[in-house]
């Protein structure tokens, strides 16, 4: 026989706490809302848990649960911030992107890795209206589990920049992550470290530790962002 009691103490439970799970989700948030990488999404696992039990069985004691759900958020929020001023924790947090496609090839090896099968590639790059693999100049696993690519120069489509004339746009890569120098880039590039350091410091950066981000393309132009504050120093030199 149904409990008339049990099912107004789930009626009311829905209507008080779907309120509050909203509040702790933007307190929590917009990145928790928009992508879920490894971390995040064992966050809104367990919180969907915590609600989901709440409200259905009424004999869970409902402060328990806002409390829950209000550490789950501090939590979430700590962590966070801790992988923003640390790199090296938002590793342990969460996955790298990973190449997967160089020059209209996979790689096999980082593929492995990523625990996708040629054909998942395939079906993401059909996705994204591309149905020839060597059309590919880079693919990028990214945390989230999407593929992110880049086009052969000849295979983009034109612009009104373009005036007429087919222009390849030049791939930029991480050169430096949070003061952090990634050397794979140099010798992808052939650039030497000292030759890095002559352009920071004429830039008017003094050493990679200022440098909360920098990236360089195939033609040597680098675009910085300094760590003391969010505005953004683009340098370009040949």
């Amino acid at each position: 026989m149904v409990d008339i009691k049990d099912l107004g103490i789930v009626t009311l439970r829905i209507f008080s706490i779907l309120p509050f799970m909203i509040l702790v989700t933007l307190y929590m948030g917009k990145r928790s809302v928009g992508e879920l990488p490894v971390f995040d999404f064992l966050v809104v696992l367990v919180f969907g848990s915590v609600v989901g039990a709440d409200i259905a069985d009424p004999d869970i004691n409902h402060v328990h649960t806002i409390v829950a759900m209000l550490l789950i958020g501090i939590l979430q929020k700590i962590l966070t911030k801790m992988k923003i001023s640390s790199r090296k924790i938002g590793k342990l947090l969460s996955f790298e992107p990973t190449v997967v496609i160089e020059n209209g090839q996979i790689l096999k090896d980082e593929l492995k890795g990523t625990g996708y099968t040629i054909d998942n590639i395939l079906m993401l790059l059909r996705e994204k209206e591309v149905f020839q693999l060597q059309d590919v100049q880079i693919g990028i696993i990214e945390p989230n589990g999407n593929l992110s690519i880049h086009k052969l120069p000849s295979k983009q489509a034109l612009t009104a920049e373009d005036t007429g004339v087919l222009k390849g746009t030049s791939l930029a890569f991480p050169l430096i992550v949070d003061g952090v120098m990634h050397e794979s880039v140099l010798d992808t590039l052939n650039v030497e470290e000292k030759w890095v350091k002559d352009e920071l410091s004429r830039a008017g950066f003094n050493s990679f530790e200022d440098v909360f981000y920098a990236s360089i393309n195939a033609r040597k132009e680098i675009h910085i962002v300094k760590t003391s504050d969010t505005h953004t120093y683009p340098h370009f030199y040949n």
